[in-house]
């Protein structure tokens, strides 16, 4: 059986679309995004022994926080350390490894929960399905490169946009099912971990079937890799990098800061957006919840949108234009926070948030303009680093730079101006950076068979 899963057997055969490979990677990013609504879960969790309310014994929200950090910790790191192995294993093996992770690690959870042992629930939930989520994200990478040698930011768009929206698949998943669950005695939730474990890894193993590679030398019909190098500001290289030897470039580094300066300032009015929109202009609570699920609308859209216009007018353009309309919002979002419009803060926050998730989708094919196909997936994967770091120092830098402003006396309404104000400094930062990236030279190109690297 095991050989079913090696990479020779997902050879694709006369005559296979090759549009059936972004659903195949979007069956693994729509289960793995449900990451993003583990929130839904802490409520019933601080509730397992009271049922109704919090009773002596229950876990509190200190706690449980740690599992989601120790999920993106692992996403990072199995990224990082996972991804050279999954160009050798290719993406069938690659994508049944992470539904074993990420389902299981729901199953776990689920004992975790039954037993009230909250290092089970950290280990499941948290190590083992933060694997998955590392190892599904990155697995069909190379595959849609491969397959959209002429339109990779199209191709990676249409995966990772389902990563932005697996949370409005998984929230209201997961309430329905901790109702029907919930009894006297139980909140439901430990039940409901098991059920979406083996649903999430069912629905991930029909992506892994699906999957192929193409067979060597393939190319779309019409696509001509010499012309689409000499497009502008597309800097499309002829060659492949080893992903070691991609550690050694500075357009890795330089990459590294585009990606973490974009991501740090989305992150950052993600993290804050319902307080802000209630103290900055004002909204009630329940608008401001509203607000939310708008912005991760356009979170998920801006994936798709802006990959796909990266495409057209080429990587480096493409992020130059997400840091220069993020200074100008950002800067913008006080003025716009006096004059008392509810409208154009939405919509200045609603494109910031389409950008943060543009970055995403975008520095894939990013990575290929500059690296070539052979090992974007591991390099992506040791990128992602900049994402773990984004998501620790947005938010902190954010709420202490606020908490101080309070501290010092300032209204709360006026105490987000200089840190937005900070924030159009870090946008200008990765505006530098990202000017200054290049192609890479060509003694860092491999030499050999880039069908057998290793």
């Amino acid at each position: 059986m095991a050989g079913f899963f090696d990479k020779s057997r997902t050879v694709a055969k006369p005559g296979f679309s090759r549009w059936m490979v972004p659903p195949a990677a979007l069956c693994i990013h729509l289960c793995i995004g449900q990451v993003y609504a583990f929130s839904v879960f802490k409520i019933p969790l601080t509730q397992l022994i009271g049922v109704d309310n919090s009773a002596p014994g229950d876990w509190d929200q200190a706690s449980l926080a740690w599992i989601f950090s120790l999920a993106i910790a692992a996403l990072g790191l199995a990224a990082a350390f996972g991804g050279q192995w999954l160009e050798r294993a290719g993406p069938r093996k690659a994508m049944a490894l992470a539904a074993a992770f990420f389902g299981g690690g729901f199953v776990v959870g689920a004992f975790g929960v039954w037993w009230h042992q909250i290092w089970l629930v950290y280990l499941g939930y948290g190590v083992i399905g933060g694997i998955g989520l590392g190892i599904g994200y990155i697995a069909p990478v190379s595959t849609l490169m491969n397959w959209f040698p002429d339109r990779p930011g199209l191709a990676t768009g249409m995966a990772i946009m389902g990563f932005g929206g697996g949370a409005m698949i998984g929230s209201p998943l997961a309430t329905s099912l901790m109702e029907f669950y919930a009894t006297d005695n139980s909140t439901g939730v430990g039940s409901t971990f098991l059920t979406m474990g083996i649903i999430y890894f069912l629905f991930m193993m029909v992506g892994a079937l699906i999957v192929r590679i193409p067979p060597k030398g393939w190319k779309p019909a019409g696509y001509d890799p010499d012309a689409a190098g000499k497009k502008p500001n597309k800097m499309i290289t002829k060659g492949n990098v080893h992903v070691n030897e991609a550690m050694k470039t500075p357009q890795f580094y330089l990459l590294w800061l585009v990606l973490f300066l974009n991501a740090t300032a989305g992150i950052a009015l993600l993290e804050q957006a319902s307080p802000m929109a209630q103290e900055i202009v004002g909204t009630t609570a329940a608008a401001a919840a509203g607000f939310v699920g708008v912005l991760s609308i356009f979170n998920m859209a801006g994936r798709f949108f802006w990959a796909s216009i990266s495409d057209v007018i080429g990587r480096k353009t493409t992020f130059a234009a997400f840091f220069v309309l993020g200074m100008v919002l950002y800067g913008l979002v006080p003025t716009i926070a006096g004059m008392g419009s509810i409208i154009l803060f939405v919509l200045a926050c609603c494109i910031i948030v389409s950008m943060y998730g543009g970055g995403f989708s975008t520095m894939p094919a990013y990575l290929k303009d500059m690296f070539g196909t052979m090992h974007v997936g591991a390099i992506l994967g040791r990128l992602l680093t900049a994402w773990a770091a984004a998501g620790i120092v947005g938010p902190v830098l954010l709420n202490e730079l606020r908490e101080g402003q309070i501290q010092a006396g300032v209204a709360p309404a006026d105490a987000y101006t200089s840190t937005l104000y900070i924030m159009v400094a870090l946008l200008a930062l990765g505006l530098i950076c990202n000017l200054l990236v290049r192609p890479v030279a060509e003694k860092h190109h491999f030499k050999g068979d880039a069908n057998n690297p290793d």
